[in-house]
């Protein structure tokens, strides 16, 4: 464990009492910064003690800095090295509760998914619009009736049914012509 070693709050620089009346934010900037050169590196290496995923430590020591900031001022602490490890253990707790809550063990890391994770190259985008282009150009060749009937079925989602009563045609008129277009359009994406 560690040992805490004694560190008065009045260690920490203070602004003369003109300067922090005349602009409070520069005092309190330069006291984060002290703290900052003091104690980034021991509560990584705290961190790193504690923590499993090296990721996650940069994150935790930045939480400790920002629960310090909230604080108006150091005046009555009186450890401030205990202090500052103290809220190191607070950030932990709650990192662990907030696991806890969200089932993080529960879900499983997409690093060892097989699901591609960017597979946008610029050949499969090539592809990708040629094949859009075929299927445009298929479907234009297609006799109005027959593109109509396509794109209410496949685009609308529409019933043949509701397509025969729309267009006014039989339903068999309907199966026909979405017949025609699926067996032309594939034909068209094969070229």
């Amino acid at each position: 464990m560690f040992r805490w070693r004694k560190q008065v709050a009045s260690s920490v620089p203070v602004a003369p009492a003109a300067e922090a009346a005349a602009d409070p934010t520069a005092n309190a900037t330069e006291t984060l910064v002290h703290l900052d050169r003091r104690y980034r590196r021991p509560l990584t290496s705290y961190f790193e003690k504690r923590i499993r995923e090296s990721y996650d430590i940069d994150d935790l020591v930045q939480e400790v800095f920002i629960r310090l900031a909230h604080r108006p001022n150091f005046d009555n602490i009186e450890y401030l090295e205990g202090y500052v490890f103290q809220i190191a253990a607070n950030v932990i707790r709650d990192r662990v509760r907030r696991r806890a809550v969200r089932h993080a063990a529960d879900h499983d890391s997409l690093e060892n998914s097989e699901l591609p994770i960017n597979d946008f190259s610029p050949e499969r985008v090539l592809q990708g619009r040629q094949l859009l282009d075929r299927a445009l150009g298929a479907l234009t060749e297609l006799p109005a009736r027959t593109r109509h009937v396509f794109v209410l079925r496949l685009y609308e989602g529409m019933k043949q049914e509701e397509i025969a009563a729309s267009l006014q045609i039989s339903v068999e008129t309907v199966r026909f012509h979405l017949r025609r277009a699926k067996e032309h359009m594939a034909r068209g994406l094969e070229k």
